[in-house]
C-alpha cells in the first residue's frame, strides 16, 4: 500500500460523545423504552459520514481510561478539578457505543494514567513514521500541538458548518503561530477553564497569541518580563511558575506505553447481525437502513402503568425468552394473517354498515388527497372493529357521489351508542364535517392515550405500532413517493393499490386502542375523558372557524418596515465604517470585534466565530451605539418575514380567513400548541410587535372581538398550591399582587411602592416561578447581584411557605421522580437525581414550574370545553376563535356581547375550584390589540 493510501482516522471517544449528546441542546431523542439515545445516535451519525465520505483505511477509537489518577492530576492536583461530573445519559451510552464500534469491527483504545490525547498523539506520531496520513479526529483545541504535514486535525460538522481539516497553514493561522509546538505555548498562558489550568492571569486568547508571537514561548516570555509594563508585568513574574506548570500540563505525551498494530486498524464491513440487533434495541430505523441497505424490524418492549415498566420507563431488563413470542417475532404485512377488504358495492356496504350498528366501539381512517383539512378530499375510509380484519371503501373524485356514500354512514358516526376510535381523530372529524357527517358519542384517540402514558416521547403511528405491537406497518412512500415535487396524491393511486395500507392502518390503531385503554390507571383515564377527549371537537370548530385577517394593513406595515430597516442599515454601516452585510454572523462579528474591538475578550462559538446572538448583544447594548441598532435591525426583519410577510401567504383562498392549527400531543407540560401559523408566538413585548394584533379583526361590522385574559393565574396558582397565607390574602382582597409584593419585601406601606419597587417586585413574583437566581435577576432589573440577593431573600421571609413549597416539590420529585399538576397530570423527570448539576438544575427548576404550567394549562382546557358547550346549548352566532397562552379570543355577534361575556367570565374563572379566586380581564374592540 502506498502512503497516498494509507489514510488513519483516530476517534477522540469522550470529545465526540459529549458533543454528541449536547448537541441536541433541550431536544433529546428517546427510545419507546425511555432510553436517552441521544449521545449513541450522534456518536453512530458521525462515525458513518466518516466512514462514507472519507473512507478511510484505517481507524481507530480511543478513550479516557475510567478513575485512576493520570500523570498530570500527580503534577497538579487541582487539575480538572471542578469539572461536571457525567450525566448519567452519558454513562448510559458508554457501553452501547463500545458495542456500536465492536458491531463496526472498529478497535477500542485506553491506558489506565493516560488520557486519550496522549494515546492518540503517541499512535499519530508513529502513524506518520509508517507513511500513514493521520486524521485526530475531535473537536479539542489541544490536538493543534500535534499537526504536522501527515498530521491533521479533522472536525467533524456541527451546527451546519461542513467538517473542517486543519493543516500547518490552518493552525498556524488559527493560533497566529508559527508553528504548531507554539500552540502548547498558547495555551499555556492562556489557561484551559475546562481542565482547570491556570495559565498566567490576566492573558486571555488575544493576549497570549500576541506574547507568543513576539517572545516565542513561555520562557521566552518569562525571560523577557521585564520589557512588559504594569499589571501585566507583574503577573507574569508572579505566576511564572504556574505558566510552566500549565505548559506541561497542556503538552501531549508522545511516548505512552499503549501496545497496538496498525494492522488491526485496518477498516472491515461491519458485522450484520450486531448491528440489527443493536439498532433494533436502540430504534435506530434510518441509521439501519443507511448501513444495511435495508429496513430492520424493532422489537421494543412496551411501557406498562402499574405492571413491569412504569410511567418513567424505569424496568427491569427483559431477558429475550421473558418476551412473549409475538414481540419477538419480526411482524409486517406480508408475515402477518390479516383479512382486508375492499367492498365497492352498496351490498357490501350496507352489510357493514349492518354489523357496526351492532358494536359498541369501532375504529376508523380516512385517506385524503392532504393534510389541510380545509382544502383536503376524502379519497377512501378503512373500518376495523375486529383485529387483523378491516374494510376499506374508496370515494371518487366528485364530492356528490362521495357525499352519498358518507351519507349511508352517518347512522354509526352519528350513533352517539357506539364509541369512535383513531389516531390523530382530530383530522378525521374535521375531514368528514366537510362532507357535513358528525362525529358523535365517545372517541378515543390513540395517540392522546400514548400522549397521556409517556408525555416526553412520540406518538406517530408507526413508531407506536413498531415499540408496542413488534409490528412494521406499510410506508407511505411506498404508495406515493418520497416527499418533493414529484410525490403523488392519494387520488393518484389506484383504488385497488390502498386497501391494505389503510385497512392497516385502521387494524394496527385498533389494536393499539387494546394496547393503551388497559394501561390507563383512572387518574389517566379522567384526563383522558374529562378533558383532553372532550377539547378535541373544540379545537376541531376553531380550527375550522378561523379568524380574519386585515391583509391590506399588514401590507402598509410591510412598507414601514421596510423605511425602517433601509434607514437602521444605512446607520449601522455608517456607525462600523465600511459596508457589510449585517446578516452574516461572521461578518457582524469581525466588525464588532475585530475592527470595533467594543470589549476586550470577545465570545466564541464552538465552530470559532464570534457570538452574536441576541443574549450576547443585549449584553454589549451599553457599550456602542452601534449594538442597539443591529438588535432593533434583527427585530423588524425577523418581524417583517416572520408576520408581516408570512401571514397573509397563509390566509386561505376560500375562507378568507387564518386557519391555525392545535396541538394536544406537543407538550409535555399539557399546554397547547399551534402551528401554520404559531399564534403562540406572536410578539407582543415591543410597541411594533403588537401591531401585529392589530391585523386581527371580526368578521364584520356586525361583530366585535372579545379577548379573555387570566390575570396572574401562574402566580394565583403557586398561592393556592403552596397554602402561603400572605401570598393568598392578596389575591383574596383583590389588591394588585406585585404592589402587595412591594410593600412586604421593602418594608413600606402599600400607598408608598413607588413604580421601581413594584418592577422590582413583579420580576420576582414571575421569576420565582421559573426559579430565578440571584444572578438572574440582578441581569433582569439591572442591579448589584447583592441587592438581587436580598429582595430574593426578603421574598422569600414574607412567603415562607412559598419557599417550603418549592423544596418540598424538588424533594417529592427525587423520590417519586414526577410531578403533578392539580388536576394530576404528571411530568417525569428522569433527571432529578443527575449528578451533573446542570442536567439536575434543570430537572429541578422544573420540578417547581410544571405543576404551575400544567395546571393553568389543564385549567383553560376546562374552560374551553365548558364555554364550547354553553355556546351550543345557547345556540349562539359568537364563536371561540383562538387561544393564546392564557388568553382566549372570540368572534362575537355584537347583539349577544353581553351575554358572551358572563357566560366566558363565569366558565373561565369557575372552571377549577381552588384557594384563592381566579380573575378575568376581558374587552372587546375592532381588532386583537385593542380588545387585549
Amino acid at each position: 500500500m502506498s502512503t497516498s493510501n494509507k489514510k488513519l482516522f483516530l476517534l477522540d471517544a469522550f470529545a465526540l460523545i459529549y458533543r454528541a449528546y449536547f448537541g441536541f441542546g433541550k431536544n433529546h431523542r428517546y427510545n419507546s423504552k425511555g432510553l436517552n439515545t441521544s449521545a449513541m445516535l450522534g456518536f453512530t451519525n458521525t462515525l458513518i459520514e466518516v466512514l462514507e465520505k472519507q473512507k478511510p483505511t484505517h481507524i481507530a477509537v480511543v478513550f479516557d481510561a475510567p478513575g485512576g489518577a493520570t500523570n498530570r492530576e500527580e503534577d497538579f492536583s487541582d487539575y480538572k478539578a471542578g469539572r461536571e461530573a457525567m450525566p448519567e445519559d452519558i454513562k448510559t451510552a458508554i457501553p452501547y457505543i463500545k458495542q456500536i464500534l465492536d458491531a463496526f469491527n472498529i478497535p477500542i483504545y485506553l491506558l489506565e494514567g493516560y488520557e486519550a490525547d496522549d494515546i492518540i498523539g503517541t499512535m499519530a506520531k508513529a502513524a506518520e513514521k509508517e507513511g500513514f496520513q493521520t486524521y485526530m479526529m475531535t473537536p479539542d483545541k489541544d490536538f493543534g500541538q500535534l499537526v504536522s504535514e501527515n498530521i491533521f486535525m479533522y472536525k467533524p460538522a456541527a451546527y451546519g458548518k461542513p467538517a473542517e481539516v486543519l493543516g500547518i497553514p490552518e493552525v498556524c493561522e488559527k493560533f497566529g503561530v508559527e508553528n504548531p509546538l507554539q500552540v502548547i505555548d498558547i495555551l499555556g498562558l492562556w489557561g484551559d477553564a475546562v481542565d482547570n489550568i491556570p495559565g498566567i492571569p490576566g492573558i486571555g486568547e488575544k493576549t497570549s497569541k500576541i506574547l507568543i508571537a513576539k517572545y516565542g514561548s513561555v520562557e521566552g516570555l518569562i525571560e523577557h518580563a521585564h520589557e512588559l509594563k504594569g499589571k501585566q508585568k507583574e503577573n507574569v513574574i508572579e505566576f511564572a511558575e504556574q505558566g510552566l506548570m500549565s505548559k506541561k500540563l497542556a503538552t501531549i505525551i508522545l511516548d505512552v506505553p499503549v501496545e497496538y498494530d496498525f494492522e488491526d486498524f485496518r477498516v472491515e464491513a461491519p458485522d450484520e447481525q450486531k448491528i440489527i440487533d443493536l439498532f433494533a434495541e436502540l430504534e435506530f430505523r434510518n441509521l439501519a437502513k443507511r448501513v444495511l441497505g435495508k429496513e430492520i424490524q424493532i422489537q421494543a418492549a412496551p411501557v406498562q402503568v402499574g405492571g413491569q415498566m412504569d410511567l418513567f420507563g424505569n424496568a427491569p431488563a427483559i431477558e429475550e425468552e421473558e418476551l412473549e413470542p409475538e414481540l419477538m417475532e419480526q411482524k409486517d404485512i406480508s408475515n402477518t394473517k390479516h383479512n382486508y377488504n375492499f367492498l365497492q358495492t352498496a351490498e357490501e356496504r350496507k352489510t357493514l354498515i349492518d354489523n357496526l350498528s351492532k358494536q359498541t366501539s369501532f375504529c376508523f381512517d380516512t385517506e385524503t388527497t392532504g393534510l389541510n383539512t380545509l382544502e383536503a378530499e376524502i379519497v377512501g375510509l378503512s373500518i376495523a372493529y375486529k383485529e387483523h380484519e378491516a374494510y376499506y371503501i374508496p370515494f371518487s373524485d366528485k364530492k356528490d357521489e362521495t357525499k352519498a356514500i358518507l351519507e349511508e354512514f352517518k347512522v354509526v358516526f352519528e350513533n352517539d351508542k357506539i364509541e369512535k376510535v383513531g389516531h390523530n381523530i382530530k383530522y378525521d372529524l374535521n375531514i368528514l364535517a366537510n362532507y357535513n357527517v358528525e362525529l358523535k358519542g365517545k372517541l378515543f384517540d390513540t395517540m392522546i392515550a400514548h400522549y397521556l402514558i409517556q408525555p416526553d416521547m412520540r406518538h406517530g403511528m408507526d413508531l407506536l405500532a413498531e415499540a408496542y405491537l413488534g409490528y412494521k406497518p406499510v410506508s407511505i412512500e411506498t404508495l406515493i413517493g418520497k416527499k418533493g415535487k414529484n410525490q403523488l396524491s392519494m387520488r393518484d393511486i389506484p383504488q385497488e393499490n390502498i386497501v391494505d395500507y389503510a385497512c392497516e392502518d385502521a387494524d394496527i390503531t385498533l389494536q393499539l386502542k387494546n394496547e393503551f385503554e388497559p394501561k390507563m390507571n383512572p387518574t389517566l383515564k379522567k384526563l383522558m375523558d374529562e378533558i383532553e377527549i372532550p377539547l378535541i371537537p373544540v379545537l376541531a370548530d376553531m380550527e375550522r372557524e378561523g379568524i380574519n385577517l386585515d391583509v391590506d394593513a399588514l401590507a402598509k406595515f410591510s412598507i414601514e418596515l421596510e423605511d425602517s430597516i433601509t434607514v437602521l442599515t444605512k446607520e449601522i454601516i455608517e456607525l462600523a465604517g465600511e459596508d457589510f452585510n449585517i446578516d452574516s454572523p461572521k461578518q457582524l462579528g469581525e466588525v464588532l470585534f475585530d475592527k470595533m474591538q467594543i470589549i476586550e475578550k470577545a465570545k466564541k462559538t464552538k465552530t470559532g466565530q464570534y457570538s452574536t446572538g441576541e443574549d450576547v448583544l443585549s449584553k454589549l447594548a451599553d457599550k456602542h451605539d452601534i449594538v442597539p441598532k443591529i438588535l432593533e435591525y434583527r427585530s423588524l426583519k425577523k418581524l417583517k418575514s416572520t408576520y408581516v410577510d408570512a401571514l397573509p401567504e397563509l390566509v386561505n383562498p376560500h375562507t378568507n380567513r387564518l386557519h391555525t392549527s392545535y396541538m394536544q400531543t406537543v407538550a409535555a407540560t399539557g399546554r397547547l400548541s399551534s402551528n401554520n401559523p404559531n399564534l403562540q408566538n406572536i410578539p407582543i413585548r415591543t410597541e411594533k410587535g403588537r401591531e401585529i394584533r392589530k391585523a386581527f379583526i371580526p368578521r364584520n361590522e356586525d361583530y366585535t372581538l372579545l379577548a379573555a385574559d387570566y390575570s396572574q393565574i401562574e402566580l394565583r396558582i403557586i398561592a393556592a398550591l403552596s397554602e402561603d397565607e400572605n401570598m393568598q390574602e392578596a389575591f383574596v382582597k383583590g389588591e394588585d399582587i406585585h404592589t402587595a409584593t412591594a410593600a412586604k419585601v421593602f418594608g413600606v406601606e402599600k400607598n408608598e411602592v413607588d413604580r421601581e419597587m413594584r418592577s422590582k417586585a413583579k420580576a420576582v413574583n414571575f421569576g420565582i416561578i421559573y426559579g430565578v437566581s440571584a444572578f438572574g435577576l440582578s441581569q433582569n432589573l439591572n442591579i448589584s447581584r447583592t441587592e438581587a440577593k436580598e429582595i430574593i431573600d426578603t421574598y422569600f421571609e414574607k412567603y415562607p411557605k412559598l419557599k417550603a413549597y418549592m423544596d418540598n416539590n424538588v424533594v417529592l420529585a427525587k423520590e417519586q421522580g414526577y410531578v403533578e399538576t392539580i388536576m394530576q397530570r404528571r411530568r417525569n423527570l428522569k433527571d432529578i437525581n443527575s449528578n451533573n448539576a446542570i442536567v439536575r438544575g434543570h430537572a429541578e427548576r422544573n420540578a417547581v414550574n410544571a405543576p404551575i404550567q400544567g395546571s393553568a394549562a389543564d385549567i383553560i382546557k376546562i374552560a374551553m370545553i365548558n364555554i364550547h358547550q354553553e355556546f351550543e346549548k345557547e345556540q349562539l352566532k359568537s364563536k371561540m376563535l383562538l387561544q393564546v397562552h392564557d388568553e382566549l379570543v372570540f368572534d362575537v355577534f355584537k347583539p349577544e356581547l353581553e351575554k358572551v361575556k358572563k357566560i366566558v367570565k363565569d366558565k373561565m374563572e369557575h372552571a377549577v375550584k381552588i384557594a384563592v379566586p381566579l380573575d378575568v380581564e376581558m374587552s372587546n374592540a375592532e381588532n386583537w390589540l385593542l380588545a387585549h
